[in-house]
């Protein structure tokens, strides 16, 4: 029997990895998988050979302080895939985890197939990266057309396979109507997938909302969660005793939310792909420590932290970051959004243009394609 690991660092990875195994059980029983994933992975009966949480570290300062159990568990994950004796190792995304284990099975099994999705953003900082990859990656899948440029110049194999989450899907039938009650309009908030960035986010975001309040009586405010972290969501919005605000964690429901919203806040990363997908106007947050933001803008060579604003060099949609990231810079933006209802669908307007060069609308079959033609 065939056999694929599937290698993920963080929930968002392990939705991206689901869409593709998903499509490869359609037609492809005769495979047997093992992962680091999450719940996306798992209710596609892949399981996990540990909590992904284990290893879901943000920020350079809380690597370097949880630098030898990453170490460890790098050396762990090496030799449960080694034991695996996998055809294939499918890494998705957290390069900095995904790409160090990558290398090590490949020295010492260089049978084992390595196919990376989604690459490091050389675009943003260390394109030197690149050179060091072709040493021990076989195949790298591309989300976004001007990538390839990088990994051709090198001449590693890559594929444009345009980014999964931008796929047509069918229409949600699920009455969400319980959900927004009396309510007329709909926000959705993304404040992270990781509780560090929950930590930080949600006290800034609980502040907005009580100056919402003060102006607009008709908006549902609905915090997108994942499972591990929804129930810490719903009660600090049950502390502040909030009649219009809610916390949901189901994917589908999530989705049908998102699409019925008429504004969306949210953490920068790749929610916003999302979010532009279902022509819902937004804005981008996001607050690190000093001592990360100091090395990330010493390292990063472009202007925008949201890939539509890069790809367009255009601050299509507005950042609020680091220091700019508090609740009434918040507010002001939303509240000049909706005093102004064509500057919203300028923003969707320049979005599609954007995102539409981002679509295949096969993505997960064109990944699915290169792994079965991996074997």
């Amino acid at each position: 029997m065939k056999k694929i690991f599937v290698l993920t660092g963080e929930p968002s990875g392990d939705k991206l990895a689901s869409t593709v195994i998903s499509k490869l059980k359609q037609n492809n029983s005769d495979i047997e998988y093992s992962c680091v994933g999450g719940v996306h992975l798992n209710s596609l009966g892949v399981k996990s050979i540990y909590d992904l949480k284990e290893i879901t570290y943000i920020g350079f300062t809380s690597v370097l302080l949880n630098l030898f159990k990453i170490k460890k568990k790098i050396n762990e994950t090496v030799d449960k895939i080694i034991e695996f004796k996998p055809d294939i190792l499918f890494s998705v995304d957290s390069p900095d985890f995904t790409l160090r284990v990558a290398e090590k099975v490949k020295k010492i099994n260089s049978n084992i197939k390595t196919i990376h999705f989604v690459a490091p953003q050389v675009w943003v900082w260390r394109e030197h990266r690149v050179k060091k990859l072709k040493s021990f990656l076989d195949h790298v899948l591309l989300l976004f057309p001007f990538e390839k440029k990088y990994f051709d110049k090198e001449n590693i194999q890559s594929t444009f396979t345009g980014h999964p989450l931008l796929e047509n899907d069918e229409k949600s039938k699920i009455d969400i109507s319980q959900i927004i009650r009396d309510h007329k309009k709909i926000i959705s908030i993304f404040p992270g997938s990781r509780q560090s960035e929950t930590d930080v986010l949600l006290p800034i975001l609980i502040d907005f909302i009580k100056m919402m309040n003060e102006k607009y009586k008709d908006i549902f405010y609905v915090f997108h969660s994942t499972s591990e972290l929804n129930r810490l969501v719903q009660d600090k919005l049950i502390k502040q005793g909030f009649k219009n605000c809610g916390s949901i964690s189901d994917e589908k429901i999530k989705s049908q939310v998102l699409k019925s919203s008429t504004f969306a806040v949210a953490k920068s990363g790749t929610i916003s792909l999302e979010i532009c997908n279902a022509k819902v106007p937004s804005i981008i947050i996001y607050k690190m420590s000093s001592v990360n933001f100091l090395i990330v803008k010493m390292l990063v060579k472009v202007k925008y932290a949201n890939i539509i604003n890069i790809a367009a060099n255009e601050e299509i949609i507005p950042e609020l970051l680091q220091s700019n990231c508090n609740s009434k810079n918040i507010f002001n933006k939303v509240d000049s959004f909706f005093e102004n209802n064509q500057s919203m669908q300028n923003q969707i307007d320049k979005s599609q243009e954007v995102i539409k060069n981002f679509k295949t609308n096969q993505s997960s079959k064109i990944a699915a394609s290169v792994l079965i033609n991996s074997f």
